[in-house]
């Protein structure tokens, strides 16, 4: 898979969290309900942009953080229920996806796993970009790398 290396400033997250992993059987239903939580938010106060996050972080062995959310100004409240996580400032491998939000990343994430990165694994993620066509979007991938 090809990549380009980009630097970032530093991300604020506010969405719903759950722990789980990849040899986790019910790990499709964790992102899954998470993902079912965030589209009957309304409006979350202070969101940077339209784009939708899903966010991997406090890795632990093959066990990791999901949180499924949106980037929000740094004053912004944190809604009820929700979590704060800081994407932080960095290197990251950027993967340009389009296609079906749900099979796409699953097998970029397969390949992305099987790749030789020198990642840190202190925060990766997904950002979903603007549009509506749940099977042919525009989806980049961020893996934070030394």
């Amino acid at each position: 898979m090809e990549y380009e290396v980009v630097m970032l400033e530093e991300k604020r997250v506010v969405g719903f969290c759950q722990r789980t992993g990849n040899d986790k059987e019910d790990i499709g239903n964790v992102i899954g309900g998470l993902w079912k939580k965030l589209t009957q938010v309304n409006d979350i106060q202070g969101r940077k942009n339209k784009k939708y996050i899903g966010l991997y972080t406090d890795y632990i062995g093959m066990e990791y953080d999901t949180t499924i959310g949106c980037e929000v100004n740094k004053n912004a409240p944190i809604p009820k229920d929700m979590t704060e996580k800081i994407i932080p400032a960095g290197k990251y491998a950027k993967f340009v996806l389009h296609g079906d939000v749900v099979k796409t990343v699953q097998k970029a994430w397969g390949n992305i796993w099987k790749m030789n990165l020198e990642r840190t694994f202190t925060g990766d993620f997904e950002e979903y970009q603007e549009g509506e066509d749940m099977q042919n979007m525009e989806i980049h991938i961020y893996v934070a790398i030394k």
